[in-house]
């Protein structure tokens, strides 16, 4: 174990009270940073009647305001800025597919840090300096490509920016250019599996021995699926754009039991979702991040959405993060059942003759809403194991979530196919 520990950076060899310490320093300078060159911070603590210098400890936090993507849509495009726009030295954006494109600017210190940071993440996960690095997250405005691709560079390892889409070249890279880490998110490497079954290709043959996956929630069961049909380890990622991008979070390739908040950097919080109070470590609520080293755009409790708990520190003294269970606004309510995609994930998965690609179809039938369950059938199921397949799924989410849904076996291959985050929920309900 002393040559692993070797590999650890100085962030990492921080004892708590040393962490501690830390972070409230810079916690007390990004707040002032913030309070000082963004306007729309400035005139959000005076609201809420607070000043950095009200900042003395950790706890303190939780008297200043949150910000939401609302938030960031109101200042679009640079309105969040704390530095020059000239000091910027890039620009990544969300998808604005619900509205306006949440824009994140970073400058070379803030690239630096990240890649520093997925540095980190990829080591913790197992990757090694000299490894060969196949990045099938997006490139682009996405933050999920590039920033993968900085931090295996930073640790030292041999890249290829293969992006998301043109899967048959994809297994053919993989076969050819020997990577032993896979960069994805958990739904385009199912993709890749079907493809390289579809070519006749045994997936557990190639050089992979890990998958550093991210970008949406996935389940243990995910997990065991993949990890047995690549035999690989299988390891989880966070992070968001609205932070940093990857490398906010990472899961350690030793435990593999939750992932390690790099708190040097990014200080966590769990609120109720409803009252916004911050809850006690161990209870699952919203997960809520401020920036402590961020200089383009620095972020104050920004509420991510993202449902989890804290948990103390198994393999570094950073708490850890529980696997995302799903966000709050992916959060169906059915009949006044709260349901998440995760839920039927892990039914689909445990049920023989169904393949792990599904899609949850919401309409309306009279005055009550309805949900469909489409999963697809393996290849060669049989009628009579699709309609087994049919009735288990419809039992088990009656028995185990409450609800009553209907479930369509459909042909293999037949649902759409995702590069990146898969569409999990039609939503066919009128407005």
């Amino acid at each position: 174990m002393a040559d692993e520990t070797d590999l650890l950076d100085a962030g990492e060899r921080l004892g708590l009270e040393e962490l501690r310490v830390l972070q409230l320093e810079r916690l007390r300078a990004s707040l002032r940073h913030a309070y000082a060159h963004v306007p729309f911070y400035r005139e959000s603590f005076d609201k809420a009647g607070v000043r950095p210098e009200d900042c003395r400890s950790l706890a303190d936090l939780a008297h200043f305001p949150f910000t939401t993507k609302a938030d960031l849509r109101a200042n679009y495009p640079y309105g969040m800025f704390a530095v020059p726009r000239e000091r910027v030295r890039r620009l990544h954006a969300s998808s604005g597919t619900t509205g306006l494109p949440t824009v994140v600017g970073y400058t070379d210190n803030d690239l630096s840090v990240w890649a520093d940071m997925v540095a980190r993440s990829i080591r913790a996960a197992g990757g090694r300096p000299g490894d060969v690095v196949h990045v099938a997250y997006g490139y682009g405005l996405f933050t999920g490509g590039l920033g993968a691709h900085y931090g295996a560079e930073r640790l030292g390892c041999t890249v290829v920016p293969a992006s998301g889409g043109m899967t048959s070249r994809q297994v053919r890279l993989i076969q050819d250019l020997g990577p032993g880490v896979i960069m994805v998110t958990p739904s385009y490497m199912l993709t890749l599996l079907d493809e390289f079954e579809r070519q006749g290709v045994d997936p557990r043959s190639t050089s992979l021995r890990v998958g550093v996956f991210g970008a949406e929630p996935w389940t243990e069961s995910m997990r065991r699926e993949i990890e047995e049909r690549f035999a690989i380890d299988a390891v989880d990622i966070y992070g968001l754009s609205e932070v940093i991008g990857p490398g906010v979070a990472q899961e350690c390739l030793e435990t593999k039991d939750g992932l390690h908040v790099w708190e040097d950097h990014f200080y966590p919080e769990v609120v109720d979702p409803l009252t916004g109070d911050v809850l006690p470590e161990g209870e699952r609520g919203e997960l809520v991040f401020t920036s402590l080293t961020k200089e383009a755009m620095p972020i104050v409790r920004y509420r991510t959405r993202d449902l989890t708990r804290l948990l103390p520190g198994t393999a570094r003294v950073f708490r850890r993060m529980e696997k995302i269970t799903g966000r709050s606004d992916d959060m169906v309510i059915l009949r006044g059942v709260n349901l998440f995609p995760t839920q039927i994930e892990e039914i689909v998965l445990r049920t023989p003759g169904v393949a792990p690609h599904f899609q949850l179809r919401l309409t309306r039938e009279g005055r009550m809403d309805a949900l469909t369950v489409r999963a697809e059938a393996r290849p060669g199921a049989t009628p009579e194991v699709r309609e087994a397949a049919a009735r288990s799924i419809a039992a088990a989410a009656k028995d185990g979530i409450g609800v009553s849904v209907s479930v369509e076996i459909v042909e293999p291959e037949s649902l759409e196919r995702s590069v990146g985050k898969i569409r999990r929920i039609v939503d066919l309900r009128p407005r």
